[in-house]
């Protein structure tokens, strides 16, 4: 476990606790919907009888819709033509909301618990997705979980996608927080990539990829589930 400098940010001190800042990912992070997405594009993309779509949606993770529908219809549009993109995206869209709307999506271990810690101990957070903000809100609304962050930021808010680092120093400067005093909690390369190119302290739970060499360099620390990131914060007091 690799403690960043002046890791000691979670003392009792109220000035070093609102100098810092919590900021998540959500797909994969708090909900279990990677897992979830790539079900209903497995069934869709059955139908079409496209190859390989597993591999294709894991270049996918970590991006927004407009570099999903680049990744897909280069993969695609060769053998199923133009557009094949929108219409994988279209029925796969369908089919989730079919699913799992109104609550039913899952949550991912320990997503309750450290939010009631974090803000227990008087940390802020926030939450920066590539996922457009309405689809955001909506899904931690009825997760009950909205009221647990300061600032919300979708993939909509921003003109480029993780990992460009955009969408955390959009989070960051909306909080009035350092980058260099937040930690990002992320499932993906991208979204690691994204936290550490703009100077943050980021934390990888990995979902449905593991940590390669990349990801143990340039993050904090490697936790297997969010209350390992609990355990990690309570290490700092």
């Amino acid at each position: 476990m690799r403690m960043p400098a002046g890791y000691r940010a979670f003392e009792s001190g109220a000035s070093m606790k609102k100098d810092f800042c919590v900021i998540f990912d959500m797909d994969g992070v708090i909900f279990d919907s990677e897992r979830a997405c790539l079900d209903t594009w497995t069934e869709i993309a059955s139908d079409y009888g496209m190859p390989d779509i597993t591999d294709v949606f894991y270049k996918c993770i970590g991006t927004n819709k407009n570099q999903t529908r680049q990744i897909v219809e280069n993969a695609y549009s060769e053998v199923y033509g133009p557009g094949i993109s929108d219409k994988l995206l279209a029925e796969s869209s369908r089919l989730f909301h079919e699913k799992y709307d109104g609550g039913r999506l899952p949550v991912k271990d320990g997503a309750g618990e450290i939010l009631e810690y974090l803000k227990n101990i008087g940390i802020r957070c926030g939450l920066a997705s590539s996922t457009k903000k309405a689809s955001v809100v909506r899904e931690l609304e009825e997760a009950g979980f909205a009221g647990f962050f300061e600032e919300i930021i979708g993939g909509d808010s921003v003109r480029i996608s993780k990992p460009d680092p955009e969408i955390y120093l959009l989070a960051c400067e909306k909080m009035h927080a350092d980058p260099a005093h937040a930690f990002a909690i992320e499932d993906s390369y991208n979204g690691i990539r994204s936290a550490y190119a703009a100077g943050m302290r980021p934390i990888m739970v990995p979902d449905m990829i593991p940590a390669d060499e990349e990801m143990k360099e340039k993050s904090v620390v490697i936790c297997e589930d969010l209350k390992g990131v609990i355990r990690y914060f309570m290490s700092m007091h």
